[in-house]
């Protein structure tokens, strides 16, 4: 009896895992086509040395009253791995720039003529972390230079699906749809050899279908930049300013 027992307890815990694990596989529906795509372009991304580009942007905010405002923004990026980053970016939040040396981040707002420099860690990744978790700054485009951006969607997302190919401003791009209860995300990639984001739609359906849209133009890929740009030079009557970081 002993035997038996032991026999059902065990073949109830197996038809228990069995369950389990197909309610798992039905809860995520990852398409390995689009797995491949996404991996193809961190792969590109991630063999750049250097690179510069233009981000155009279209974002929802609650204004004081909780109604829907749309701001827009653009970007204009240069990046030499692992240490150098120039952002500057205007619109109707503001104009500001970050200037990143590998050893000091300097952000300078162009509308107030204020800026702070601040001790920052020694690579762009680590930095970017850094300073989001320290002071809140937000880097345009950040997301699709961590080398975990496939693993990133593939976690934070139910279903990964490849759309098949669209035309986006001229141009023949692989289209990417990923979906979770809460966030809906549609990711268009050139088709040609380099594989770049092109657009990036971004819904939040749980704060009222709130938007953030991305388009992406002008890549240059390992352009000859000179270090000089990574420099802050302030401004005449420029003021130095000093943040808290966040507690």
């Amino acid at each position: 009896h002993q035997i038996i027992k032991t026999m059902k307890k065990l073949f109830f815990a197996m038809a228990l895992l069995a369950f389990i694990g197909k309610g798992y596989s039905q809860e995520k529906e990852i398409d390995s086509t689009a797995i491949f795509i996404l991996d193809k372009m961190s792969d590109v991304i991630g063999d750049l040395e250097s690179v510069s580009f233009n981000m155009e942007s279209v974002v929802d905010r609650f204004d004081a009253e909780k109604n829907m405002e749309t701001k827009h923004g653009n970007s204009s990026i240069s990046m030499v791995g692992p240490d150098k980053l120039l952002a500057i970016s205007s619109g109707d939040r503001g104009n500001y720039g970050f200037w990143y040396n590998g050893t000091y981040l300097t952000y300078y707002s162009f509308d107030e003529n204020n800026y702070v420099t601040l001790d920052a860690p020694d690579t762009i990744l680590t930095m970017i972390d850094s300073m989001h978790v320290s002071y809140g700054f937000k880097f345009p485009a950040a997301d699709f230079f961590y080398p975990s951006f496939t693993d990133d969607l593939m976690d934070s997302f139910n279903s990964i699906k490849y759309l098949g190919k669209k035309m986006i401003a001229g141009e023949q791009c692989y289209h990417i749809q990923a979906t979770s209860p809460d966030t809906d995300l549609q990711l268009w990639i050139t088709s040609t050899g380099y594989m770049l984001p092109k657009k990036l739609i971004i819904i939040y359906k749980n704060e009222e279908d709130k938007r953030y849209e991305a388009t992406f133009n002008t890549w240059k890929l390992n352009p000859n930049i000179p270090s000089s740009i990574f420099e802050f030079t302030p401004p005449p009557h420029s003021r130095l300013i000093s943040i808290m970081a966040k507690s």
